[in-house]
């Protein structure tokens, strides 16, 4: 099936890039990805605003809005809802949904899980063609309880989420059990230090996500070349050039091979901006 769901496939699992601009996202799909996210700390470091502090609600949103019509799939990584109010979550996932986004991840920084379950349900009554990553942060921001984690995990899939999400999670043994006890994909985030893309597929895993992995590469790189100037050296690595940079925001410049296809939103609501 040609769809972004059916990118989520055991065996051959999607590996989606997270950009956090326009030109970044053109260009990964330039080298092949038919699928896109968003990175909420590349966004928010953007713009000069914390991270999973509920502040780049409308940031967030602009981005979808210049991705959205773009020939690759997006999903966005929307922090917590930017809400506590399961029905004001909703509202934001449709605003999502009309602009062009087809997946949307939603995080619970470790609060009640009925609440998360909540948002999720509602999301998925008021937009059910949006695909639900739900994540849970009990390895990311707690002490990676694996009974807490399936007790999450498995509210949130009877909730309706389409796949599931559990950043910092990297050990095999953990990741097989996850694996074997979901009806959903399981989504681990890539960690230079964890298993190599292909043993994540040998354990079942059907999305691997780079997080803000990219973002901090390139800031990472930015800062290795103005070093290497400093010092007198040209600064290494690649380097694009000034026309291939301004072709990413040309009508013709490269995307994705392949469309998207999907249903409009429902009463797509009025944009804030």
């Amino acid at each position: 099936m040609d769809s972004f769901t059916g990118l989520h496939r055991a065996g051959d699992p999607l590996l989606l890039p997270n950009a956090w601009d326009h030109a970044c996202a053109r260009a990964l799909a330039a080298r092949g990805f038919r699928a896109v996210g968003t990175t909420s700390l590349g966004v928010a470091a953007a713009a000069g605003l914390p991270d999973g502090a509920a502040a780049t609600r409308e940031q967030t949103l602009r981005l979808a809005l210049v991705l959205g019509s773009e020939p690759f799939w997006l999903s966005v990584d929307a922090e917590d809802g930017f809400s506590d109010d399961p029905q004001e979550v909703a509202r934001f996932a449709q605003e999502l949904y009309a602009v062009g986004a087809v997946g949307i991840n939603l995080e619970d920084g470790l609060g009640p899980a009925g609440r998360h379950a909540a948002k999720i349900a509602a999301v998925k009554a008021a937009v059910p063609g949006l695909f639900v990553n739900a994540r849970t942060d009990t390895h990311w921001l707690g002490d990676g309880d694996l009974p807490e984690t399936l007790r999450r995990l498995d509210a949130y899939q009877q909730a309706g989420a389409d796949g599931v999400f559990v950043p910092g999670l990297t050990d095999p043994d953990r990741i097989s059990a996850l694996v074997g006890a979901l009806d959903v994909p399981l989504n681990v985030l890539y960690s230079p230090t964890g298993p190599a893309l292909d043993r994540l597929t040998d354990l079942g895993v059907r999305r691997v996500s780079l997080g803000s992995l990219l973002y901090r590469r390139a800031l990472g790189a930015a800062l290795d070349a103005v070093a290497d100037i400093r010092s007198g050296r040209p600064p290494r690595g690649t380097t694009p050039s000034y026309g291939e940079v301004r072709a990413l925001s040309g009508a013709d410049g490269p995307g994705a091979p392949g469309g998207k296809v999907r249903p409009p939103a429902p009463c797509p609501p009025a944009r804030p901006w």
